[in-house]
């Protein structure tokens, strides 16, 4: 039986101001300190027109407010597709990358790399072959015409192996002075190339892949029973399910072009969005979407803030989320729905 729970008004206010809340506190925070009023000082000040200190001006609306855009949108993103995922195929073990979506997204963002190392060139053939995944997993699901959850899981099993198997292939070819250390940090993660020319490629891609998820987060309820169930109740389930798919997969192909891989936003956010909330994506999907925000700038705040070298997103993010996913198997004893 499907636990819900119903997200009232004041719940829903602090989900969108928390997100918020917290990337104004992240604007003055890193190896150039700013404190939170003069933070907020400046922004003023910028908006009226007003003469600002140019070196806390770059800091700020250069480097820092790219940064906490994209790490909102891809910790949302990323947690989004993670709950739509499991909702659809009833496991809580699958994520935005289960489909090979991320690692098509990284063959063609090192494959780039290793022809030009144009960031927005990246960008582009990351999420071509993002897509490109996604359509090949789907392809190779199909039996006579139709296609289940379990061969869609299985087939992208297959398609990551593979586009991994490319991925390796192109490090081993790599110039090991040039190229190679380029295309390992970014496929570790991190925020540090985000401007406002790569959000603006990538934003759009990951909101209407938000906006798609939210409309159909209740069919995603009825997509998690049985298939004969779920069309008693009227809903068309394969078109349902591609069109969350490909939402899903639109959102991860973006992020992955953007930051490189980042593991466990979309396997915890979901697993701690249900044990607060219950199991109703209704409420899922919007708590998973502003806790998924927070927590990836949170990460990104703390990697490019502990030491003086940046930390590999990748890395923060699975010290962090294992021990935190432990203690949630723990508390919840491995069940969700």
């Amino acid at each position: 039986m499907m636990k819900k729970t119903k997200l009232g008004w004041g719940w829903a206010l602090l989900l969108v101001l928390l997100p918020l809340l917290v990337g104004a506190v992240c604007l003055g925070m890193g190896r150039y300190s700013i404190s939170f009023m003069e933070t907020l000082r400046l922004v003023w000040d910028t908006m009226r027109g007003q003469t600002v200190d140019g070196m806390s001006y770059s800091v700020v609306f250069n480097v820092r407010i790219p940064r906490i855009i994209l790490a909102l949108l891809v910790g949302a993103g990323l947690a989004c597709s993670g709950t739509a995922f499991q909702g659809i195929f009833s496991n809580a073990l699958v994520t935005p990358d289960t489909l090979g979506v991320a690692s098509g997204a990284s063959f063609g963002a090192v494959l780039a790399l290793l022809v030009h190392s144009n960031l927005f060139l990246v960008q582009v053939m990351a999420l071509i072959f993002g897509m490109t995944a996604c359509y090949l997993t789907y392809s190779i699901s199909k039996i006579n015409g139709k296609s289940t959850p379990i061969m869609i899981i299985l087939s992208g099993m297959v398609v990551s192996a593979l586009f991994q198997a490319f991925v390796s292939i192109v490090k081993y070819l790599a110039d090991p002075q040039d190229k190679l250390p380029a295309i390992t940090y970014w496929l570790m993660g991190s925020m540090a190339s985000a401007n406002y020319r790569t959000l603006l490629l990538g934003i759009p891609f990951i909101l209407i892949g938000l906006g798609i998820i939210y409309v159909l987060r209740w069919r995603i309820n009825i997509l998690s029973l049985n298939e004969d169930e779920a069309k008693a109740l009227g809903v068309h389930v394969r078109n349902m399910r591609i069109a969350i798919i490909l939402a899903s997969s639109m959102i991860t192909a973006s992020c992955v072009s953007m930051c490189g891989q980042v593991g466990w936003v979309g396997l915890l956010i979901p697993h701690i969005a249900r044990m607060l909330f219950g199991s109703d994506n209704k409420v899922v999907v919007p708590v998973s979407v502003s806790f998924g925000g927070i927590f990836m700038l949170l990460m990104d705040t703390t990697a490019r803030s502990l030491i003086a070298s940046e930390i590999p997103l990748s890395v923060l993010t699975s010290v962090i989320g294992a021990p935190v996913f432990i203690f949630l198997l723990r508390k919840t004893g491995g069940g969700w729905s």
